[in-house]
């Protein structure tokens, strides 16, 4: 079978999962979900009801950095997955404590007992260290660690985009801003119709 996707544009998390397909140039056939109108194929696929979800022969994987290494370990042309440890732990620290201060940051409303203004200096903080890392990748090529970190970066950023372009961060403006006019960038954030079941295929990448 066609591996299927459960996607959302914009959800960075789903980025990721359609980043290391388009890398990996295996075909899924994406299937486009609105968050707040969940079809009920994508429920019944979904453990978590999260995107991205890939639905595969093997079974379903519901995590986006799993969804990354199934496609990198299955064709890894560009050899993402060939990185040093320190991958992993920058990976790590983004899906953490970096995503803890961003969403803390971005959706301060629905924290309204936390200070936004200390968790963008926390969220800073770190993107003060993958400054000082990035030359002009993480490592010395593009890897997993970079394509799995770039669109929360990007999130970020456009939280207060002239705050962001204000602090003295210039490996990062120029990785993300690499990333942002890349052709890999724009074949993946194409915009697709919602999914219904019964719907002709839309495949990707």
């Amino acid at each position: 079978m066609t591996p299927i996707l459960y996607s959302f544009r914009r959800c960075p998390y789903a980025m990721r999962g359609r980043l290391a397909l388009s890398a990996s140039g295996i075909t899924t056939e994406l299937r486009e979900i609105v968050l707040r109108d969940k079809a009920p194929a994508f429920l019944d696929a979904s453990p978590s009801g999260t995107v991205p979800c890939l639905v595969t022969e093997a079974g379903v994987i519901d995590e986006s950095l799993d969804i990354m290494i199934w496609a990198l370990t299955h064709h890894d042309p560009e050899g993402w997955l060939d990185m040093p440890e320190a991958g992993h732990e920058w990976i790590a620290r983004a899906d953490g404590p970096f995503k803890h201060a961003l969403d803390r940051t971005k959706y301060a409303a629905r924290y309204p007992d936390e200070d936004p203004s200390a968790h963008r200096d926390q969220a800073a903080r770190f993107l003060a260290e993958l400054d000082a890392a990035i030359d002009p990748w993480i490592f010395d090529r593009p890897t997993l660690a970079d394509y799995a970190i770039l669109p929360f970066v990007r999130q970020f950023a456009f939280i207060d985009k002239a705050w962001f372009d204000a602090q003295p961060w210039p490996n990062l403006h120029a990785w993300l801003e690499r990333f942002l006019t890349s052709d890999r960038f724009a074949a993946i954030m194409d915009k697709y119709p919602k999914w219904s079941d019964g719907d002709a295929p839309t495949y990707f990448p």
